[in-house]
């Protein structure tokens, strides 16, 4: 199938918001990756018009000593599920 990699993701596009608002009461506004740097060029998020935000310093969540031996920097994508997500979630929210 031509496009496989680009009809899959805008198919999980499609369905995961419904899903995840119905297991867990929260509509997202976008989702998100991360592309290995050292594998990959991340070539179907950028066909599929995923957002490309930057690339992190490959420590890892569990990096406590803030070392970065053994690092793997990834490339982070976003899809925006919402033609407003980024003002959305950048409003401030008042209690």
């Amino acid at each position: 199938m031509r496009n496989l990699a680009s009809a899959v993701l805008a198919q999980v596009a499609r369905q995961l918001p419904d899903d995840w608002e119905q297991a867990y009461g929260v509509r997202p506004l976008l989702l998100e990756t991360l592309v290995d740097q050292r594998r990959f060029h991340g070539t179907c998020y950028r066909a599929a018009n995923w957002v490309r935000l930057g690339v992190t310093q490959g420590r890892g969540r569990m990096d406590r000593a803030h070392t970065l031996e053994g690092a793997r920097p990834t490339t982070i994508f976003v899809y925006p599920l919402h033609r407003r997500a980024r003002a959305l979630l950048c409003q401030v929210e008042k209690t």
